[in-house]
């Protein structure tokens, strides 16, 4: 099966979603080492004319060119404990930038050993880069893991990465497709894997509460790392992917 199948060509390239909000989708990466996963990157313009880049996909010089005719890149965004990897290669060719990442992600082993740069962490709390445009919610679970939600005001766009993974069963084989039914991540209504879901269970209340505030957001659009974003009816959607926490 080729990357154009399981993915949303075309690839490595921005393409224009919303006001000052767009998104690179690029892949596919193996989720528990098995099932191909399209990936996606989402670029934000902020109020400074700077651009937040939120779970970096893999760098390419070409790509790094068109992102630039959108405006300078000041920030990177690790928005969970997973999405790190193309961080490192990003930082090299754009050095002055920012990262901000999720809390517990600078004392996981792998990027001890990394040479990742980690400026900040981020919390449920806006900083003063983006606070007057982006709201945030973290979501907790055991194990040292939390995935930073992002919410666009102006464009109403709800930027998850693992929280929703909604995979079309037509762009995955047999085989992949039934394990991703059995992860729960299949569309039109994708959930988080059944493994993160239980992890998340763990922490209750907190957690309730973090998906709760996400769909008080009322999103026109929902974005996630993994899958057929939400275009219509997105609240919806979205309280019936989060319903097993909700």
């Amino acid at each position: 099966m080729t990357e154009d199948v399981v993915t949303y060509p075309p690839l490595d390239k921005p393409k224009a979603l919303a006001e000052n909000v767009w998104i690179v989708d690029s892949g596919p990466l193996k989720a528990m080492g098995v099932i191909p996963l399209p990936v996606r990157m989402t670029i934000l313009l902020l109020a400074d004319k700077s651009l937040l880049l939120h779970s970096p996909t893999r760098y390419s010089v070409d790509l790094h060119k068109e992102i630039e005719r959108l405006g300078p890149i000041r920030h990177f965004v690790a928005p969970n404990i997973a999405h790190w990897t193309f961080l490192e290669e990003w930082q090299r060719h754009v050095p002055r930038a920012t990262t901000w990442a999720a809390p517990g992600l600078r004392q996981r082993t792998q990027v001890k050993k990394s040479d990742v740069r980690l400026d900040y962490d981020l919390s449920s709390q806006s900083p003063a880069a983006w606070a007057d445009e982006i709201d945030q919610v973290a979501v907790p679970g055991a194990a040292g893991f939390c995935e930073i939600c992002f919410y666009h005001r102006v464009s109403r766009t709800l930027i998850l990465t693992d929280l929703v993974q909604n995979l079309e069963p037509p762009k995955l084989s047999g085989l992949f497709r039934a394990i991703a039914r059995v992860a729960g991540v299949v569309a039109p209504a994708g959930k988080a894997p059944i493994y993160l879901r239980a992890i998340v269970r763990l922490k209750g209340h907190a957690a309730k509460e973090a998906a709760r505030r996400l769909v008080a957001f009322d999103p026109a659009v929902v974005l996630f790392a993994h899958g057929r974003p939400f275009h219509r009816n997105a609240r919806e959607q979205l309280e019936q992917s989060l319903s097993w926490l909700l």
